[in-house]
Parts: structure tokens; C-alpha cells; sequence
């Protein structure tokens, strides 16, 4: 296996005269949490969104565990193991907390359609295992005693924690997050922050734009920071919180001399 989970190389993208991405360039090593920080309209949604391809970049290429994704579709990128999340909360009307966290495990269902209609136990075991999983992650993040509400009537904090567990059952080999800690309260913070070391340490690799830099420097091995759409800089956490330029771009001079 690759030692790089995601290689990004010089991505650009152009929304009429605005130039979103400009040659953005980074990598993500396998087994790591990489935080892609910046201020608002950095290029940072953009970003996962061309790594993606929910929209085609105008130059540059994206290769997962060394693998080139131009010109594949969304799903079967998600096929491949790349799976994300959105800056808000999506989740299905009309089902449950339970039942949203299993939807997301339809990409790894095995048994057939015969089998399943027939209740087979191929698909009874295949069932029972899911339904395990998907308990143990709303556990994990403390919305266990919500399995069997409505997902709709879910605090926003709630629902987008809910988003990371439809997106874990889908056993991703690269989870890309998008604003996770938006609109969560100090303890789905820290219950979000238990939820990305376990991850990692099981070894999926984790890459998230974020605004909490609490939660950024807390649980990120790398920090890559962009700025008007270019790369300004990437390391550590300890690095960028040193770094002059980030603290300028990100945090603002005048603030940063408070």
C-alpha cells in the first residue's frame, strides 16, 4: 500500500473571472488526520469538491493510493473508498437516527437482492453485523438513545455528527469531512474529537476543512492552510500557530497583536 493515501497536484479551478483554486498542491499520508484550514472563501470546499469531482478541475490531477480519479464519477470514487461529508447536514427524511446511519453501508452490502427478499442468512448475518456496527458508532458519538427518532427532529449538531456515522458505514479507506464541528456545542465537540482519534487509530485516513481550531490543533497531524485559493503554507500544528503568514491570513494582524 501506498504510503500517501491522497496526492494532490496542482488543482485550479475558474468560476467565471473568480480563480478559486490556483495550483494547489499537497499531500496526505496514509494513517493521518490532515486539516485543511484557511479564512472564508479560501477555495477550501472547492478543493473537495474537484477531489471529488463534483467539479472538474481545469488543470491539475488527483491520485488516490496512486491511482489517477480523473474522469470517474462521484459514486464510484466513493466506491473506491473515498467517502465524504458536506458543509451541512444531509440526512433522509422520515427514517431514523438507525436507519440514516445504515444507509450509508449500501455500498457494502454483499448479499444480493434474491437473498435479501429471501432472507437468507447470508443476508441475516450480513444484517445483524451492520445493525452492530451502526450501534456501536451512535454510541460513540452519543446518539445511541436516538436510534429509533426521527432523524429530522435532531438537533443541527446532532445531524451532522449523525453525517460522520452514515459516512463511517461505509467503511471509507480516506474520510473527507467538511465543516464537521459547525453548529455542535462544546460536548458534540469533544464527542466528535473521540470519534476522529478512534478513527485514525483504526486506521482510516481523515482529511477535514475546519474553522475550530481547537479542534483542528487538537486532533490533526498536518495542517495544510490556503489562502484566496493558493496554498499558503502546511506542517504541523505547532508550525502554522507559529507561522507569521498564517497567523496574518487566518487569524488577522490586528487580532493577532491583542
Amino acid at each position: 500500500m501506498s504510503a500517501t493515501a491522497l496526492e494532490v497536484v496542482g488543482l485550479s479551478k475558474t468560476f467565471g473571472g473568480l480563480r478559486a483554486v490556483d495550483g494547489v498542491s499537497f499531500a496526505v499520508p496514509h494513517g493521518s488526520l490532515t486539516a485543511l484550514i484557511g479564512p472564508n472563501g479560501a477555495g477550501k470546499t472547492t478543493l473537495f469538491n474537484l477531489i471529488t469531482n463534483f467539479f472538474r478541475p481545469d488543470a491539475g490531477e488527483v491520485h488516490f493510493y496512486g491511482s489517477s480519479l480523473a474522469r470517474l464519477t462521484p459514486g464510484r470514487i466513493a466506491a473506491l473508498g473515498l467517502v465524504r461529508t458536506f458543509q451541512s447536514a444531509r440526512i433522509f427524511p422520515g427514517m431514523t437516527t438507525l436507519e440514516n446511519a445504515l444507509v450509508g453501508a449500501h455500498l457494502q452490502l454483499r448479499a444480493g437482492p434474491l437473498q435479501q427478499m429471501s432472507w437468507l442468512p447470508a443476508a441475516r448475518r450480513e444484517e445483524r453485523t451492520l445493525l452492530a456496527r451502526a450501534e456501536a458508532l451512535l454510541e460513540l458519538v452519543g446518539l445511541a438513545r436516538a436510534r429509533d427518532v426521527a432523524a429530522s427532529e435532531l438537533p443541527m449538531g446532532a445531524q451532522k455528527l449523525l453525517e460522520v456515522v452514515r459516512a463511517l458505514m461505509a467503511r471509507p479507506r480516506l474520510l473527507l469531512l467538511d465543516e464537521p464541528a459547525a453548529g455542535l456545542n462544546d460536548s458534540e465537540t469533544a464527542e466528535l474529537a473521540a470519534l476522529l482519534r478512534a478513527v485514525r487509530a483504526n486506521g482510516i485516513t481523515v482529511a477535514l476543512v475546519e474553522h475550530n481550531m481547537s479542534l483542528v490543533m487538537g486532533v490533526a497531524d498536518q495542517v495544510v492552510v490556503l489562502d484566496a485559493g493558493k496554498l499558503l503554507a502546511s506542517g504541523t500544528p505547532a508550525q502554522m500557530q507559529a507561522d507569521a503568514r498564517v497567523i496574518e491570513a487566518y487569524i488577522g494582524i490586528d487580532e493577532a497583536a491583542n
